[in-house]
């Protein structure tokens, strides 16, 4: 699965170089001020919360239906009211998402995982003004690294 995640933060670097930090996620955006936390700055891609259902093959070789999640995170200090003359803001955050989205879709992380595949998105506003877009993206893994080297072992 690390092959994964790698693949993916390699695509996501590449596509969106104006992001300021690319990393697993593992709950960064959800910690309260008072907690030490690694600082998360702004716009930022996390990926996670990865899920796996195994099917055993034989000998050794699983399949697996998985999914892992996408956030893209960002700062919404600009007023974006209508009335502002700045509500371009919200065009570009959302511009933003979809250049995500585009970047991942249909990737193929390993020679033994299908191309990545948006299942859901949603967005969804965090205190001190973070606007995150999150994508579920479904695959098939197989994995054969419990196999025996030759079946006479």
């Amino acid at each position: 699965m690390d092959e994964i995640f790698i693949a993916i933060m390699e695509q996501i670097a590449q596509e969106m170089p104006e992001l300021s930090l690319i990393d697993e996620d593992y709950g960064q955006l959800e910690m309260g001020a008072e907690e030490d936390q690694y600082p998360v700055t702004f716009p930022c891609v996390l990926i996670g919360n990865t899920n796996s259902d195994w099917h055993d093959l034989g000998y050794g070789a699983q399949k697996s239906e998985s999914a892992l999640t996408v956030r893209l995170a960002i700062d919404c200090y600009d007023d974006t009211s209508y009335a502002s003359g700045t509500y371009d803001k919200v065009r570009e955050r959302q511009q933003l998402a979809k250049k995500l989205y585009k970047s991942l879709q249909c990737l193929q992380c390993t020679d033994n995982a299908s191309p990545l595949v948006r299942e859901k998105s949603r967005s969804y506003a965090m205190p001190h003004y973070i606007k995150v877009y999150e994508m579920t993206f479904s695959f098939t893994l197989h994995d054969e690294s419990a196999m025996p080297s030759s079946y006479g072992e």
